[in-house]
């Protein structure tokens, strides 16, 4: 078996001093913002405050300076993140371009794609959608049908559906995830990644999926002989099973895997508060006990990107872990306070509860399902 370790970053007197202006910045930008809100920091859709954390240095942090990043540290973005999910900031306009396809175009785009999209994400002015997930493959990404053949003229045409494609009809690009060559039998041979400009592509249509909750944040979009440039190709051509892994660890990486639910351990603390109900007491420790656990565990996968180790086996734990910690959630909170959820109460416990109860199902699924997590963490154990 190998055993896996998880450091703990150091802090010091620059991160400190930074969460400090995170927490000052959010106190005053979120002033207005009602518990019910701050519930859907992740899919909290908002220019404006994208664009504020841009003007402060706080998106692509880590990147070089000639692509409009900050040559900070990855623990340093990692304070940010934490505060900006703790405080139930909207972070869905920057959310991904920010944690995942900026990376993703610094380490495998051209010299021209890095300068035109990387400075245009730090400043919190360039929205991302990712598109892997697709209708007929499930959590199988290697069995991806989309496909992209190449013209006489190098473009690019591309038929295919992704699926569950958030924030879709919002994004001004998408890395696509499709096959170049083979079959779907070939699984991760003949696949490779694309640029994709949502806004100016002929034959791309996107078309809404509504929630449980009404809410409009996911979206079929469908290629029917949509044309590419020459120049869509992301990295190099038949590795986009490489390339997307590392896309996944940085998609599973941060500490939104257990930090999405927050809002609601808040609401329920303050629903609590005054009990002297030794039950109830018992369950918040024991809830805040894994928290801190997953915490930890979080600090330690930005402590592996901080010296260039690969965490992808990390992530998939943090992420597993995480979102077992956020499902059973509402179900202790239901158990401790004899409240009815109500999307529309003006009680914020009851309406929290609400929105998480509903949007819980999810949180196995996003990022990698339950399953296919567990796979990776045994091989990598030497348990299969």
């Amino acid at each position: 078996m190998t055993p896996l370790t998880f450091p703990a970053p150091v802090e010091n007197a620059r991160t400190e001093a930074l969460r400090a202006e995170v927490r000052g910045f959010l106190a005053e930008a979120l002033a207005s913002r009602a518990p019910l809100e701050r519930a859907e920091s992740w899919n909290g859709f908002d220019r404006g405050f994208s664009r504020a954390m841009g003007q402060r240095g706080w998106l692509g942090m880590t990147w070089p300076r000639r692509y409009g990043g900050q040559e900070r540290t990855a623990f340093e973005r990692y304070v940010v993140i934490e505060e900006t999910l703790a405080a139930g900031a909207p972070v869905a306009a920057h959310w991904i371009a920010d944690r995942q396809s900026g990376p993703t175009l610094l380490r495998y785009g051209t010299e021209a794609q890095k300068q035109a999209i990387l400075p245009r994400i730090a400043a919190g002015e360039c929205t991302f959608c990712i598109g892997m997930s697709e209708p007929d493959a499930g959590s199988d990404l290697a069995a991806v049908r989309t496909r992209a053949d190449r013209q006489g003229d190098g473009s690019w045409r591309v038929n295919g559906t992704k699926l569950w494609t958030t924030y879709a009809h919002e994004a001004d690009y998408m890395i696509l995830f499709c096959r170049t060559s083979g079959t779907p039998a070939d699984r991760h041979e003949g696949t490779s990644q694309l640029l994709v400009d949502m806004k100016h592509t002929p034959g791309l249509t996107v078309f809404p999926v509504h929630d449980l909750m009404g809410q409009h944040h996911f979206n079929e979009v469908h290629f029917e002989d949509a044309r590419l440039p020459a120049d869509a190709l992301l990295g190099t051509e038949g590795s986009g099973w490489t390339q997307v892994m590392g896309e996944l660890a940085y998609e599973r990486s941060g500490p939104e895997r257990f930090l999405s639910s927050i809002q609601l351990l808040i609401e329920l603390i303050g629903a609590l508060q005054g009990s002297e109900n030794e039950a109830a007491r018992s369950a918040i420790g024991r809830l805040f006990s894994h928290l801190v656990t997953l915490r930890h565990m979080s600090r330690g996968v930005a402590s592996l990107l901080e010296k260039g180790e690969n965490p992808s086996v990390h992530a998939a734990i943090v992420k597993d872990l995480g979102a077992t910690f956020e499902q059973d959630l509402p179900d202790i909170a239901r158990s401790l306070v004899d409240a009815r959820p109500d999307l529309a109460s003006t009680n914020d416990f009851c309406a929290v509860l609400a929105y998480t109860i509903m949007a819980s199902p999810a949180f196995s699924l996003r990022g990698g399902t339950r399953e296919i997590l567990r796979g990776i963490i045994a091989r990598q154990l030497g348990l299969r």
